[in-house]
């Protein structure tokens, strides 16, 4: 039996205590299947261990995609029961994992839908010009929840709120992404991986225990809002998302035309 190939890659540098960690599923856009998640999941869970690293840049293979959320073709089992709902992607986070080591992503090319459950658990994102930003879950009958709660704390309302309302006929540039908060620094095409680990190798020269508490007490800032917000998701989505077979419908008449602002 053929085991399959790993979609998450850590390398670390002892010498300078970052670890990268890309996610390697180019050929799907790097959208997260349901071994990809678990994969993620060790990782956090094991750098947790790993006392050489100190911080964490985040990023993924190809030119095309940062990441485009959860893949389609993934198979979820749910409850059958009205009062549970499991979410795929809802602990593929870092600090879904109880770490409190610095995570920077380093974003090229597409982040949309369930990229922002790991944007919006970095620290803080550097992307190159060629980064974009968009939700496509009003477009196809569902319920942008778990996203929206994330970047309404990165973002002003008014632009997360446009974001996850206009769906795939919008995209966020990468320089208005600037504008607004959500990317920290911009940089040339190809370079966001590299300038991300020059950030890292600053923040793991510092003494870990003085980060990591900065860490802590930066998340504890926007957990009550989060929990509030999350509490109120699976409602949500169970009374807003469409039937299935009528999301299918939709994604196979995708509409190819947006405009990036």
């Amino acid at each position: 039996m053929t085991t399959p190939a790993p979609t998450v890659r850590l390398a670390a540098d002892k010498d300078t205590g970052v670890a990268v960690v890309t996610l390697d599923r180019p050929h799907r856009l790097n959208a997260i299947d349901l071994a990809m998640r678990d994969e993620l999941r060790a990782v956090w869970r094991g750098l947790r261990f790993d006392d050489t690293v100190r911080a964490i840049v985040l990023t993924a293979s190809g030119d095309r995609a940062f990441c485009t959320g959860l893949d389609r073709d993934a198979e979820v089992p749910q409850p059958d029961s009205p009062y549970m709902a499991d979410d795929p992607l809802l602990r593929v986070g870092p600090k879904s994992n109880d770490l409190w080591k610095p995570v920077i992503a380093a974003v090229q090319g597409m982040a949309c839908g369930g990229a922002f459950y790991l944007l919006g658990e970095s620290e803080f994102v550097v992307a190159d010009t060629t980064a974009t930003f968009f939700d496509p879950h009003t477009t196809y009958g569902m319920v942008s929840a778990y996203e929206s709660v994330l970047m309404a704390q990165r973002m002003p309302y008014g632009e997360v709120a446009r974001m996850m309302l206009m769906g795939t006929a919008e995209r966020i540039s990468a320089r208005r992404a600037h504008e607004m908060g959500l990317v920290s620094e911009l940089t040339e095409p190809g370079a966001a991986l590299a300038t991300a680990v020059e950030r890292a190798a600053v923040i793991a020269g510092y003494p870990p225990e003085g980060v990591q508490g900065t860490v802590r007490a930066l998340w504890a800032g926007r957990e009550a809002a989060l929990a509030a917000g999350f509490a109120q998701a699976p409602h949500l989505i169970s009374l807003g998302n469409l039937p299935d077979e009528r999301q299918a419908e939709l994604f196979t008449a995708r509409r190819p035309d947006f405009r990036t602002r």
